[in-house]
């Protein structure tokens, strides 16, 4: 009988939590349907709501500050469009206004034109111009330009700085003010360079090296830090399969000196040896067989000796191989210019040749170019 009662009184239990969950669920039911503002308010405050805005307003303002100081530069022959790049007014004095841009993009015109950001065409005046900088000055009256650029500083950039680049490039009817963006992404570069359209180089320059894209047409525009100045002329594209992300700009302390002197109508002079020369390595394997047996394999052979010359008076002589200038090892001759003109007209600098099997070191007093 005891166990029967125990039995009943769970049943009854059972029965009062089943009741008490129903009357409980329809009790919230009815709360919620009649008054729903109160647990709604309460749930809703406990959901934090964010909205958030990225603005990157610096980097606009920085274009802002050398858009309209950009110009597309037309190089005309014989009243035929030849070529474009584009430039940059970087000066405005005495009624005139300066425009860079590079040497290439003007060399081979008979008349030169820029063309400002509100479309207006503008006849230049070539103030100066030289291939081995490939820096070129223009001239235009004051009056037709709007804006200067400002001037930076390359040295003071930073690897990983932001910086861009304003141009026009490929066909710049269409793409005119194109701007691209990138970082600084290496100071001091050695570059090759090609004064003719051989795949060989004739000379190296020191430049930067940024991963913005620069193009066919984008020669000659600036390379802007975040500040909205100028610290370099975008100039050179390294273009190779598997190669993407690496243009190349003259820093600007190197585009002013120069551009100082055209200003002023000052011939740009250089250091000259006076030597007929070619690298060693196509020496070795295309005019001089005898020269299979060298210990060395870079260097610049000389194959003729101007009388009279700065090589000459230091008693350098045909079939010497230069292997160092400056203590540094010569490459060939583009290195060997980079090193040479590293110096001015009246300075001395010390050789190292290989004069069959023994080396000698000279010193050469060095006069100008012809």
């Amino acid at each position: 009988m005891i166990k029967m009662k125990e039995k009943n009184n769970d049943g009854k239990i059972w029965l009062v939590a089943i009741v008490m969950f129903f009357l409980g669920a329809g009790g919230l039911y009815l709360l919620l349907y009649f008054f729903p503002e109160p647990f709604v308010k309460t749930i809703s405050e406990q959901v934090e709501t964010r909205n958030v805005t990225i603005n990157d307003s610096g980097l606009s303002e920085a274009v802002d500050k050398i858009y309209d100081a950009v110009v597309v530069v037309k190089t005309y022959q014989n009243k035929n469009l030849y070529a474009t790049g584009t430039g940059f007014v970087y000066k405005d004095e005495n009624n005139l206004a300066y425009i860079l841009t590079n040497n290439h993009v003007i060399e081979k015109g008979d008349s030169i034109f820029i063309e400002t950001t509100t479309g207006k065409a503008i006849e230049t005046k070539v103030a100066g111009k030289d291939v081995y900088s490939d820096i070129a000055v223009l001239t235009v009256d004051s009056k037709e330009i709007d804006k200067v650029a400002s001037i930076g500083s390359s040295e003071n950039a930073k690897i990983g700085d932001t910086v861009f680049t304003v141009g026009a490039p490929l066909d710049a009817d269409s793409y005119s003010g194109t701007v691209t963006r990138g970082i600084v992404s290496g100071k001091n570069r050695l570059v090759g360079v090609s004064l003719s359209n051989s795949s060989s180089s004739d000379m190296m320059m020191s430049v930067l090296q940024t991963d913005a894209a620069i193009n066919s047409g984008n020669s000659g525009g600036p390379l802007v830090n975040a500040n909205g100045e100028v610290i370099g002329i975008t100039s050179l594209k390294l273009a190779s399969t598997g190669v993407e992300g690496m243009g190349f700009a003259i820093p600007i302390e190197t585009a002013i000196k120069f551009a100082t002197k055209m200003e002023k109508g000052e011939e740009i002079k250089r250091p000259l040896l006076g030597i007929s020369m070619r690298d060693l390595a196509d020496a070795v394997y295309l005019y001089y067989p005898r020269l299979n047996n060298l210990e060395i394999t870079n260097g610049v052979f000389i194959e003729d000796v101007n009388s009279g010359s700065p090589a000459d008076k230091a008693g350098l002589k045909d079939g010497d191989i230069i292997v160092e200038m400056d203590g540094k090892e010569v490459s060939g001759i583009a290195y060997l210019r980079y090193l040479l003109f590293n110096h001015d007209i009246g300075e001395k600098v010390k050789v190292k040749v290989l004069r069959g099997k023994e080396y000698k070191e000279m010193t050469i007093e060095l006069t100008e170019s012809l």
